[in-house]
């Protein structure tokens, strides 16, 4: 992959100079039919060899096109400001919005390429060549064009270029004691990054190496083929993808879908509901004080039917809660925001950092259940949702966020009393909108979507918990005890690995 970018290619100045102006000014042009149509956004992802020129190129990208639409993002190999979110949490908050470009230096390949340095197993190297992959085939579902450039320089010619950065007392801070074990381990390092690149060598997001030895060369190649890339991404104009990443949904074989065998009806009474909810609010709040809850976060899903309770069981969890640690998320229609980015972006943002709770009032079920139903989503776009979903999950549960999902379930009787009550009462009136009388009309699509949702996101590391909520009294004291029993069970499983680990030493 890297022999032809060996090879020493050289533009002379006066090639430079001549073709320069045009490539400017078409890329300019492009640029701007981009950002008018702000149908797509555009990230270039620069990685590679140490001095190859990352810096000089996005540079020249910025003195060639209009800065004021592009931004830049650097990234550390060691991050210390993610507060214990998921590894991708960084680049997801660095995506442009549709209309803009983002350059990223190293982007989500900051660690892996790295990874040789530090030996890392070859195992663990493939599962984050594998996430990476699914992040970059949702991008591009998304309509984001992923540029990813590697400039490569020889082991030779690292050694040489960093020896003239380094004898230099203006230019020595360029070289880092990492660009010297990066050379004293090239080979593996390249290695390492060969076979990265090679998994990650999407149709959708190709990688393109680029000789860097001479400045001349490499900056018409990298503005050439952006040129190429934004041209024909904008001939394509607003059409996406029609890929869909799961199997097709089947009818039960007998007709009954999951949630009608959902009991509804539970008995218990206002008094023992009193007795348990404030047995079960101490013993939450116990928990978020636990020494080892500083080391997680919680993440609380709420969907269900119209009027199912999903507001009254979240005031009891935050009424147990010191208000500093958490927030509430209501969710509704996407805002101009939101649509300007991947359809995840809106949630992404509101994964909480270590020791706190965020609690989410409707989620990114969303997209497998209102949108599938009204037509927001094309059938492409939700079907591919359920595995971006249970990506994202399971990203946040390696990062030690706990992820509770619950969906609430009333039958059309105790919803019809419920809707007449918030009519009738002034200070429920803002409960009760024409969109949920409309949405009874669609109940019967509403329980299979759900159906198919439980289904296919009901994960190890996130299942569904489903509860039958006709009596809000029982569905606010399971919603309390289960949160309980998921957080005191990640933590006697931390305790269990540090005791683990503390025999070890």
């Amino acid at each position: 992959m890297f022999e032809a970018a060996e090879l020493g290619h050289h533009i002379d100045k006066a090639t430079y100079k001549a073709e320069e102006p045009t490539l400017r000014e078409a890329l300019l042009d492009l640029q701007y039919q981009m950002h008018e149509r702000a149908a797509r956004s555009v990230v270039i992802l620069l990685s590679g060899v140490p001095t190859a020129g990352k810096g000089e190129m996005a540079n020249k990208l910025m003195e060639w096109m209009d800065p004021r639409h592009i931004a830049t993002h650097a990234f550390s190999t060691h991050p210390q400001d993610d507060a214990g979110r998921p590894g991708m949490y960084r680049f997801w908050r660095s995506l442009p919005p549709k209309g803009q470009i983002s350059i990223l230096f190293g982007g989500w390949y900051t660690g892996p390429v790295w990874a040789g340095e530090h030996q890392q197993a070859p195992a663990t190297l493939q599962r984050e060549a594998e996430k990476i992959a699914r992040f970059e085939r949702m991008l591009a579902s998304e309509g984001v064009l992923l540029l990813k450039f590697w400039l490569h320089l020889s082991a030779d010619e690292l050694k040489k270029r960093m020896k003239a950065l380094s004898d230099n007392p203006l230019t020595a801070w360029r070289v880092a004691d990492e660009d010297h074990a990066y050379l004293k381990h090239y080979e593996r390092n390249l290695d390492g990054a060969r076979k990265l690149l090679m998994a990650t060598n999407l149709a959708d997001a190709p990688w393109r190496v680029v000789e860097c030895v001479d400045e001349n060369f490499r900056a018409l190649t990298v503005g050439r083929q952006l040129k190429d890339a934004l041209a024909h991404h904008l001939a394509q104009g607003e059409q996406g993808t029609t890929r869909v990443d799961a199997p097709p949904l089947l009818p039960p074989v007998d007709g009954l879908r999951l949630l009608d065998t959902l009991k509804l009806d539970h008995e218990l009474d206002k008094k023992d509901y009193l007795q348990e909810l404030e047995a079960l609010q101490g013993r939450l709040n116990g928990l978020s004080r636990e020494p080892g809850f500083k080391d997680m976060a919680v993440v609380v899903a709420f969907e269900g039917m119209d009027a199912a309770g999903k507001g009254g069981s979240i005031r009891r969890i935050t009424g147990a809660l010191d208000v500093r640690s958490y927030q509430v998320v209501p969710i509704a229609a996407p805002t101009d925001e939101e649509k300007a980015q991947p359809w995840l972006w809106r949630f992404w943002r509101h994964v909480p950092a270590r020791g706190r709770f965020t609690v989410f009032d409707r989620t990114w079920y969303g997209r497998v259940l209102v949108e599938r139903i009204e037509g927001f989503a094309h059938v492409p776009e939700w079907m591919r949702a359920y595995n971006e979903i249970n990506d994202f999950e399971m990203q946040l549960d390696a990062a030690n966020v706990i992820v509770v999902k619950f969906w609430l379930a009333i039958d059309q009787d105790e919803q019809l009393r419920r809707f007449q009550s918030r009519e009738a009462i002034g200070y429920k009136r803002f409960k009760i909108t024409d969109d949920d009388w409309r949405n009874r009309e669609k109940w019967s699509q509403y329980v299979e979507a759900a159906s198919d949702m439980v289904e296919r996101t009901s994960t190890p590391h996130a299942p569904w918990h489903l509860i039958g909520a006709n009596n809000k009294y029982h569905a606010r004291i399971r919603v309390l005890r289960t949160l309980c029993e998921a957080i005191e069970a990640r933590l006697a499983r931390q305790h269990a690995a540090d005791k683990t680990a503390h025999k070890k030493k």
